[in-house]
């Protein structure tokens, strides 16, 4: 059955081409991960990564997007990091300046000319990062030759290379499959899964794990894939009813339909919002830790701690509200119902149905705020409960999963459009309801 669904996909020529073209790009993008930058001493930097408690703020969120390619100081180092930063922080702007939100409003010159600015905004990020990294290279003594010299190679290095995967991303969303950005992000992170498992068997050999301990973590990593699963494919839906209207001969409307809202409105942002926020300081005192003051800082909020880990809960509940009043106006979609000609049963149309929108994401929203909380913690909790140094992310299981979902999706489209059948041959891809 497996094998039917697959050659359905290779027989298709057009689809045939866009994922030959896609895997293509992703070995590209690959090979970058190997290619080191000139006169930074590897190994080093490999220990100190592992010990460095920087990284589990602002460069572990780096490191998530890159692959983990920031410890090793490859050309690919800031992946497509600075990008997606870039984006989410023009997403931002368009929502609070006018001039942004006109654009935005333009159709397709606007996307355009926004696009252009994110990438702008991308370049600057890159040389900011990479020059905060190579400062901090040179002065844990990381550095073969520090210098001016040193600081310009490692500069123009790592920003050719995350503008060569900027590039890639791009290509790929014009001549691929999927979103190119988020297909580099999943490449990064799956591929350092059989590195997870080769250190998780041989741990298990040398008798620092118990094998029920590596069995729990299988188990763990499938319960938390189908939760993911579960609730990103959730939604709940809201009937709309739109009155019937005779214009001349003719009758027009009079049909029922829904809108859906999801648990997980506002994705993993809330999630990248509060590491960055809790990154700064750690990163500030990291470069100040010559002090006793930031030293007693980094001790008490240290990341995977019990304070660091209750403020990242916080922050990112609170995240996902914000991000949620930003993103989804109940205002603006009760008066475009009332427009159409449509109601929801049972609802006054005008602000009783704004209100009643505000109250079904507010309780969708807290659930869906905690569940991210939750899958955000869930490495550092893992490390409590059982000891065990790492673990895969949440963040990273929920853009594995998410791009993974969103990528059969479109296989399935094209599956349909030519063959009247999906990639599954049990069933479409389809949303639960929340009840």
């Amino acid at each position: 059955m497996l094998i039917k669904n697959f050659r359905n996909i290779f027989s298709i020529p057009e689809l045939r081409r866009k994922l030959l073209f896609t895997l293509g790009v992703l070995v590209v993008s690959r090979l970058g991960t190997f290619i080191p930058v000139i006169g930074v001493n590897v190994p080093l930097l490999g220990e100190y990564m592992r010990g460095a408690s920087m990284l589990g703020g602002l460069l572990q969120y780096l490191d998530i997007f890159s692959g983990g390619n920031l410890g090793q100081a490859t050309l690919f180092a800031l992946g497509i990091g600075p990008y997606i930063t870039a984006s989410i922080m023009m997403q931002m702007l368009g929502m609070t300046i006018p001039y942004l939100e006109q654009l935005s409003k333009e159709g397709d010159f606007g996307r355009r000319v926004i696009s252009q600015y994110t990438r702008y905004l991308a370049v600057g990020l890159s040389i900011v990062y990479s020059m905060a990294f190579a400062i901090l290279l040179e002065s844990k003594g990381l550095a073969l030759s520090p210098g001016l010299g040193f600081k310009f190679i490692f500069v123009l290095s790592l920003t050719v290379g995350c503008l060569f995967v900027m590039w890639l991303g791009e290509q790929i969303s014009l001549f691929g499959i999927g979103n190119g950005s988020s297909m580099i992000i999943f490449s990064g992170i799956v591929a350092r899964f059989p590195e997870y498992i080769i250190k998780t068997k041989a741990m298990v050999d040398a008798g620092s794990m118990e094998v029920w301990q590596s069995l729990l973590l299988i188990v763990l990593f499938v319960l938390i894939c189908a939760c993911i699963v579960f609730l990103e494919k959730g939604e709940r839906k809201i009937p709309v009813q739109y009155a019937r209207r005779v214009v001349g001969q003719r009758v027009y409307g009079g049909q029922s339909s829904y809108i859906p809202f999801k648990i997980n409105v506002s994705g993993v942002m809330p999630v990248i919002f509060a590491q960055t926020i809790l990154g700064l300081p750690l990163t500030l005192a990291t470069f100040l830790s010559s002090y006793a003051i930031f030293r007693y800082f980094l001790e008490w909020f240290a990341p995977n701690g019990p304070l660091y880990m209750a403020f990242d809960f916080l922050l990112i509940i609170f995240f996902s509200f914000v991000y949620t009043a930003l993103v989804f106006k109940p205002e603006e979609l009760a008066e475009n119902i009332q427009k159409s000609g449509g109601f929801v049963p049972g609802i006054r149309p005008g602000n009783k149905t704004a209100q009643f929108f505000n109250y079904i994401l507010t309780r969708i929203g807290l659930v869906g705020a905690v569940y991210l909380a939750l899958l955000a913690l869930s490495p550092g909790l893992v490390n409590l409960i059982l000891r065990i140094p790492f673990f895969i992310g949440g963040t990273s299981l929920l853009i594995v999963v998410g791009v993974a979902l969103e990528t059969a999706s479109q296989i399935e489209a094209y599956l349909i459009e030519h063959r009247y059948e999906g990639f599954l041959t049990t069933g479409r891809l389809k949303n639960k309801v929340a009840r």
